[in-house]
This record gives C-alpha cells, sequence and structure tokens, in this order.
C-alpha cells in the first residue's frame, strides 16, 4: 500500500496533509504564492498586475490540486464517519 500524503476531510470535500511531504507541498504552495504576490507587487502593471497575479495563482491551486488527487485518498463528499 502506497503512503498517503493526505487524508481526506472528516467533512466536507477535499484534503489535509497528513506526512512531512505533504506538509512540505503546502509550504511551498504558500512560499510559491507569496514569491508571486512579492514580485507582482513589485513590478507594477496595473490591470495586467492583476490579471497575471489570478492566472499564475489559479495554475499553482491546480498543480496543488493535482498533487493532493495523486498523492492522497480518493475525494468525495463526507459528512463525518
Amino acid at each position: 500500500m502506497k503512503k498517503l500524503w493526505f487524508k481526506a476531510k472528516l467533512y466536507g470535500w477535499g484534503w489535509y496533509p497528513s506526512t512531512w511531504e505533504g506538509w512540505l507541498i503546502i509550504f511551498g504552495f504558500v512560499a510559491a504564492e507569496s514569491l508571486l504576490f512579492s514580485l507582482t507587487r513589485f513590478y507594477s502593471l496595473g490591470q495586467q498586475q492583476a490579471l497575471l497575479f489570478v492566472g499564475l495563482s489559479l495554475v499553482l491551486a491546480g498543480i496543488l490540486i493535482l498533487i493532493c488527487y495523486k498523492k492522497g485518498e480518493k475525494p468525495c463528499w463526507r459528512w463525518g464517519k
């Protein structure tokens, strides 16, 4: 059986990190978002800045969801035990 980095939430849909690898992925995501925010603030581009930030944030979120899907429990809607 493979080691799961993310466990399914008890209520709702989604995951939470259950191993150090999962936490590393979460911290990496937060660091990447922070760096992205800092870079888009540094290079003031107006409306383009906002679109760039939103677009790249969606890409990062998609990558995070893909990793959670591949390395976590099967996602489904849960109502407790």
